[in-house]
């Protein structure tokens, strides 16, 4: 047996793996206590570490939240990203795509728990919502206002404001989300964001829909 072939020792695959480690006990923790009662303390005693460990991966506890956020949207985030910046052409499938794999993605109670951490902890900790901002709405606003503009000038999608439609498009999910998290009203049978999508999407194609012969 060559050295290509001699299996990674024990220790480094479990280094490998400790970030993943610390961010399934801050999920968790954060979910059951809160992110602002949470300790790294804490977050390391669940992870099996010793606290100076969890900060060779993450400086601080909202680096650990961060991680949390990269883990669960950039995935999604990156593919729609890369797919808006090189399209060209009726921008509406694109779009039902996007929000379609996001809430398939948002099936694993363990990613739809990020969003809500950001939901519940925002107030009160400024520093998450701009967190979030900077990681998720920085990037995809701008893209989707891009990809709506260069719809409305390619005749696929009727003369709307590009900038107030992403608000359109994006602003029904997070009332749905808000609603849940906030106010504890929700559908029958759960949160059934994939039913509200579907729902979205059949009011939000139709409405982008070009004008006939000039009519709205």
């Amino acid at each position: 047996m060559n050295a290509a072939d001699t299996p990674a020792p024990k220790f480094r695959r479990r280094a490998d793996a400790r970030p993943d480690e610390v961010l399934d006990a801050a999920i968790a923790l954060f979910a059951e206590k809160g992110y602002a009662a949470t300790t790294v303390q804490e977050i390391a005693t669940r992870a099996g570490l010793s606290k100076g460990a969890v900060y060779l991966y993450f400086p601080s506890k909202a680096a650990v939240l961060e991680g949390l956020v990269e883990r669960a949207i950039s995935p999604v985030a990156q593919t729609a990203l890369g797919q808006i910046a090189n399209f060209s052409g009726d921008p509406r499938p694109l779009i039902a795509q996007a929000l379609k794999a996001f809430a398939q993605r948002l099936r694993d109670p363990d990613l739809l728990a990020v969003p809500r951490i950001v939901i519940h902890e925002a107030v009160a900790a400024p520093e998450i919502a701009q967190m979030y901002r900077r990681a998720v709405l920085d990037k995809a606003v701008p893209a989707l206002t891009a990809l709506i503009a260069k719809g409305v000038e390619g005749g696929f999608i009727r003369k709307v404001d590009p900038e107030m439609t992403v608000r359109s498009i994006v602003g029904p999910i997070l009332a749905h989300v808000l609603m849940d998290e906030i106010f504890d009203l929700r559908p029958e049978g759960g949160l059934q964001l994939e039913r509200l999508i579907d729902n979205h999407l059949a009011i939000l194609l139709a409405g982008l829909a070009p004008e006939k012969d000039g009519v709205s």
